[in-house]
């Protein structure tokens, strides 16, 4: 994603200067977390995914609308600029859970319905215009949650499965024929694995495939939220793909998470939607001097925390958080950084 000088400034300059979080949302040193967008009671409330597109950020409210579409009521999908303010407000039939931006054309894909009967939509920011589309029965029963793109290729997960053991797909590859979206499998949530920390071979059977983002080095991370991990993926989709099981403890204990992100630049910002905050939900920015390359974030049921992928810990940087969802980390260059700095303390 690419971000102007100009924008990025601004945005450091707002986020570095804003008003302190609630008092129970505390950061470790050397972190700071400050608000950066809030919902609005009674027109948008409970943000989640959070996509970045050039030099504005795109959150989706939930609204507190059934997770399957079955209330037929619309979910809400933001526009911000930099410093937090409002652009435009797009209406989306269903539950929003998944949010990305598609790399190769710039559009906005918005997933429906994670629970049952999904629902794509797709959105070209230039002119609001948007499309819908439909999926035929899902092959494990649930809806699709998360969106992740490489090259041509778009992955779905495949949320909410019906069944226990599950050998239904966990991640589907993605193609869109018209009007509908096809699926084939790309993950099977039986497939063998190696557990990271014991590097022994286990069978994964995958009850929650949820958030899941390409990592740096071009591997497909999942979260199987309700398992309490991770599941890496080398090669997703081509015939010498291989997949990694990485458990996830919180102070000793299995550890639910939602969105991970990895800092893909020294300066930069994380975004995290705090879902149930306040009236209508916060979306808070977390800081630091420096981040270390490819650094790894996650948000944890009560917090944000650094993710050590070869032990799958996790140390809280922010704690005191109600419900923290989607996540985005925005890169900046040093220069803008330290004009930030400068700025921050006249």
């Amino acid at each position: 994603m690419k971000v102007s000088g100009k924008a990025r400034l601004v945005f450091c300059v707002v986020l570095l200067t804003a008003l302190t979080a609630a008092a129970q949302v505390t950061a470790s040193v050397p972190y700071t977390v400050s608000t950066f967008a809030a919902g609005v009671a009674g027109v948008y409330s409970a943000p989640d995914s959070i996509a970045v597109l050039d030099d504005h950020v795109f959150i989706g409210y939930g609204n507190g609308i059934a997770p399957d579409g079955s209330d037929g009521k619309s979910s809400t999908i933001v526009e911000y600029k930099m410093n937090g303010d409002v652009v435009r407000t797009y209406s989306v039939v269903g539950h929003n859970d998944g949010l990305r931006v598609n790399p190769r054309t710039k559009h906005l894909w918005a997933m429906q319905n994670e629970d049952g009967s999904p629902n794509l939509v797709i959105i070209d920011p230039k002119n609001g215009m948007r499309k819908i589309y439909t999926f035929g029965p899902t092959p494990h029963g649930g809806g699709y949650d998360d969106i992740a793109f490489r090259g041509d290729d778009v992955f779905l997960s495949a949320s909410n499965p019906a069944n226990n053991p599950n050998f239904a797909p966990a991640v589907a590859r993605a193609k869109i024929d018209g009007s509908v979206v096809n699926v084939s499998e790309a993950l099977n949530a039986s497939a063998e694995a190696t557990d990271i920390p014991t590097d022994t071979p286990t069978m994964l059977n995958l009850q929650d495939p949820d958030s899941m983002i390409f990592n740096p080095t071009g591997d497909l991370v999942l979260d199987s939220q309700a398992d309490a991990e991770l599941i890496i993926v080398h090669h997703l989709g081509f015939t010498d793909q291989s997949v990694y099981r990485l458990p996830l403890t919180l102070n000793g204990a299995p550890a639910q998470v939602d969105d991970t992100i990895f800092a893909t630049s020294a300066y930069g910002t994380i975004l995290v939607s705090d879902r149930d905050a306040g009236d209508a939900g916060i979306v808070y920015a977390i800081s630091k001097d420096i981040f270390a390359p490819d650094a790894a974030y996650t948000a944890t049921p009560n917090s944000v925390g650094a993710l050590d992928f070869n032990t799958g810990v996790i140390t809280n940087v922010v704690s005191g958080l109600v419900s923290p969802h989607g996540m985005a980390f925005i890169p900046v260059g040093k220069a803008q950084w330290d004009e930030a700095e400068r700025k921050k303390s006249e």
